[in-house]
């Protein structure tokens, strides 16, 4: 199969990342609703979760099994790191941006400054940093499955590739909610509804479901376990930094009811859409 099919089904495995995008537009706060769509994003995460650290301790667990030791030690040490990146990195980068955000408060205040409305200030916001945040663990995540669709059409297994596209495809769909979730119906502390523009949800799609694009077009040029086993732990550390963070804005609704509920119908989605890659053999 040529690289320019190969990228065509990548960017299709990618592209369903938008369908979710309208969510975040939402207008009406509704704080239930919006509690279960966030409820049901941290599910959507933890399947994740799961999944990217299963499939990057397959190679560890293998190379044991076999006795290659120094092999599963190279790629232990790479799922330790990365890891580590992934969520401690996640920690400073979120507090260089909360103090940018509050220099860039502090410089545009003063006599005659002019106040930006919510609208206008769209997406500037602490959950419109979490939905950033999101995508990027997000996009990691995607581009360890583009990798697998590429070198699965690199070895001329186009039917395991079709496979992977349409799983990931569905994948997709739900992941591009979890990302969105986040901002429907965000409101700032006067009251005002704050929706983010089509060009930051666009961004998001594009830092989220753009990877898996050129995942498929380097994994048809070159196999490498070690590298997928890295993008694999980086989106798990990214995964459970964003967790954690859509747990406490859930405990401030103290709404364990819906908490529940969310997380289960997160949860239950990503086995739905993970089924279709199983049911295929993989």
């Amino acid at each position: 199969m040529s690289g320019s099919k190969i990228a065509l089904l990548g960017a299709i495995a990618g592209f369903t990342i938008f369908l979710g995008l309208p969510i975040g537009r939402l207008r009406t706060p509704m704080p239930r609703v919006r509690a279960l769509l966030n409820a049901a994003a941290t599910g959507i995460l933890l399947f994740l979760l799961w999944d990217v650290l299963a499939h990057a301790w397959e190679p560890v667990d293998g190379a044991l099994g076999d006795h290659h030791y120094a092999s599963a030690a190279g790629n232990g040490l790479v799922m330790g790191v990365c890891l580590g990146i992934g969520l401690v990195g996640l920690v400073y980068f979120d507090r260089w941006v909360a103090r940018r955000s509050a220099a860039r408060s502090a410089g545009a205040a003063g006599p005659g400054a002019a106040v930006a409305p919510a609208a206008a200030a769209g997406w500037r916001s602490k959950t419109g940093e979490l939905a950033l945040l999101i995508a990027v663990g997000i996009g990691l995540h995607n581009f360890a499955e583009g990798l697998a669709i590429g070198q699965s059409a690199a070895s001329n297994e186009i039917a395991l590739a079709t496979v992977l596209v349409i799983g990931f495809a569905l994948h997709n769909a739900t992941e591009g909610f979890g990302i969105v979730a986040p901002l429907a119906g965000d409101i700032d502390a006067e009251g005002n509804t704050r929706r983010p523009s089509w060009g930051f949800l666009l961004a998001m799609a594009l830092i989220g479901g753009g990877p898996t694009f050129l995942g498929t077009w380097v994994g048809h040029g070159f196999t490498s376990e070690a590298v997928s086993v890295a993008f694999l732990t980086l989106a798990a550390g990214s995964i459970i930094y964003v967790v954690c963070q859509l747990i406490g804005m859930a405990s401030r609704a103290n709404r364990m009811d819906l908490l529940a509920l969310g997380v289960l119908i997160g949860l239950l989605a990503g086995f739905a859409t993970d089924a279709i890659v199983t049911a295929g053999g993989v």
